[in-house]
C-alpha cells in the first residue's frame, strides 16, 4: 500500500503570511437559524493587530448577522487547491460613515492597497457616505490551515 502525504498544519506565521498575500476570501457569519452565511469579500489584513477589515454597506445581511452574533470566520485559499487559512474571531461593525473624511471614511481609505488609491480622494470619501459604508473588523483569536506537499 502506498503511503500518501498527509496535510501539514501551517504555522501561525505562515497562516498570517497567507492572509496578507491574498485580497479575496470567504467571510462566514451566523444566521439567526444557526446556519452559516458565506460571502466572497475583498479584505485587508493587519498582521500586527490580527484584524481583518472588510468594507460593506450598512444594509447588508452580513451586517445584521454580525450585530446579532459577532462570531465570524474568514477562509482564504492558498496558492494551490490543497492549502488554505482560516481566521476566526469576533467581528465588530463600525458606525456608518456620515461625513466625507470622518474616522470611518479614513479607515476605509486606508484599506485600499498601495497603487489603487483613488484619483480624487474627496469624491471617493463622498461616495462612501452616499453608499452608507461601514467597516467590519474581524478580531482574530484563532488561525488554522494546512498545506499538502504534493506535485500537481
Amino acid at each position: 500500500m502506498t503511503q500518501r502525504p498527509a496535510p501539514r498544519p501551517l504555522t501561525d506565521a505562515a497562516l498570517s503570511e497567507l492572509l496578507g498575500k491574498q485580497r479575496f476570501g470567504t467571510l462566514a457569519t451566523v444566521k439567526r437559524s444557526g446556519h452559516p452565511h458565506l460571502t466572497t469579500m475583498l479584505y485587508s489584513w493587519d498582521a500586527d493587530a490580527r484584524v481583518a477589515r472588510f468594507s460593506t454597506t450598512a444594509d447588508r445581511v452580513k451586517v445584521e448577522h454580525l450585530r446579532h452574533d459577532p462570531r465570524a470566520a474568514l477562509h482564504v485559499q492558498g496558492g494551490d487547491v490543497w492549502s488554505f487559512a482560516v481566521a476566526e474571531g469576533e467581528a465588530e461593525v463600525s458606525e456608518t460613515t456620515t461625513v466625507a473624511g470622518d474616522a470611518v471614511g479614513r479607515e476605509l481609505l486606508d484599506m485600499i492597497p498601495p497603487g489603487a488609491e483613488p484619483d480624487d480622494e474627496r469624491a471617493f470619501l463622498e461616495e462612501l457616505v452616499a453608499e452608507r459604508r461601514v467597516v467590519i473588523r474581524l478580531k482574530v483569536d484563532r488561525l488554522y490551515g494546512t498545506a499538502l506537499d504534493i506535485d500537481g
